[in-house]
């Protein structure tokens, strides 16, 4: 798989210093950029940031961080993982996009999704009883604007456009678009119907079981006569010099806010046991190079997916042990999937 792409996603939590105090959040942010670099730097293909509107997290605008990166790296593609659409504007998601992608030379790439947390939608004055039509319409339109011809078009969720020129308009002609999702038939037909690529968030239990996802999305491509683009996946992880290192940094802080979030949805404290399990059977790619990389090629292969994306961040792990996992990923992991996909 020579086509076979390698990306890093952080939502800016916000970590520890090496003395355990919590970062400032511009302190965060910045550390951010850091790890972008030196991801350019060690060749890997892309980063994705993702918005969120909460206190765990640095980043509630993707684009403006990535502008910050691009202005500091020279090849690493530059992405949202995701865009929250639904309680944004699409014209304004295009044009901020669009000028990321002028500032980088045509490394920007949009993540849309309608969000698995919700607090953009009362911070932003949007109906949480819309969540379906919000995203369905605001898609719609925004695959218009990728034509980046005048766009015509009304709906319920914004005041209608008649001949509306949209600017800048890219060098390239179009911006590259994802869709996340996170796991609904639904979506993954709706993805295949306005034939954008298709961003999978398998964030537990087996990769096995979305196996039929990505047939589904093959086979409503067909059926709607659109481009089956190849897939991508994004997973959380953290990367050690072993096993025993990553856990010990990762699993406590990861059951921080693990926990904080399971109280919200209703979900029962994590164990141990069942970290482990996840580690062993489901979607946490923890440990050193030699596990994670195995892990990853055994789920690229199973998956047939042409993008990995490791979500390295998972709670307040310090700067020093982000930066390593960053270099160990860069370094070792990502050259060890690609040998291993290759010799089977």
């Amino acid at each position: 798989m020579s086509d076979l792409h390698f990306g890093l996603d952080t939502f800016g939590d916000v970590p520890e210093s090496d003395d355990g105090e919590l970062l400032t959040y511009g302190a965060a942010i910045r550390q951010v950029v850091e790890e972008a670099v030196l991801a350019d730097q060690l060749g890997v293909d892309a980063i994705a940031l993702g918005e969120h509107h909460r206190p765990e997290y640095s980043i509630s605008t993707p684009e403006t961080v990535l502008a910050a990166i691009a202005a500091r790296t020279s090849r690493i593609r530059l992405g949202s993982g995701v865009t929250v659409l639904s309680s944004d504007d699409p014209v304004r998601v295009f044009q901020r996009f669009a000028t990321v992608d002028a500032v980088s030379g045509g490394r920007a790439e949009v993540i849309l999704g309608r969000g698995s947390f919700t607090e953009s939608f009362p911070l932003f004055g949007y109906d949480l009883a819309d969540y379906e039509v919000l995203f369905e319409e605001k898609l719609q339109l925004f695959v218009q604007l990728l034509d980046e011809k005048p766009v015509s078009w009304s709906g319920t969720t914004r005041a209608a456009l008649e001949d509306a020129d949209v600017f800048p308009k890219t060098e390239s002609g179009r911006l590259t678009a994802w869709v996340g999702v996170g796991g609904t038939p639904q979506s993954v037909v709706r993805t295949a119907y306005y034939g954008l690529p298709l961003m999978l968030a398998i964030i537990g239990g087996s990769p096995d079981r979305f196996v039929p996802y990505l047939d589904l999305y093959r086979r409503a491509a067909g059926q709607f006569g659109t481009v089956a683009h190849p897939v991508g996946m994004h997973s959380p992880g953290f990367v050690a010099d072993t096993d025993e290192e990553a856990k010990e940094i990762y699993y406590a802080r990861y059951k921080v806010n693990r926990d904080r979030i399971g109280r919200e949805r209703g979900w029962p404290p994590i164990t141990p046991r069942e970290f482990e399990h996840e580690i062993e059977h489901g979607s946490l790619y923890v440990g050193s190079p030699e596990t994670v990389a195995h892990k990853i090629a055994r789920a690229v292969q199973t998956l047939g997916v042409g993008r990995f994306d490791l979500i390295y961040t998972a709670g307040s792990q310090p700067v020093s042990a982000r930066l390593r996992a960053v270099e160990l990923y860069g370094s070792k992991v990502v050259p060890m999937v690609r040998d291993l996909v290759a010799g089977s």
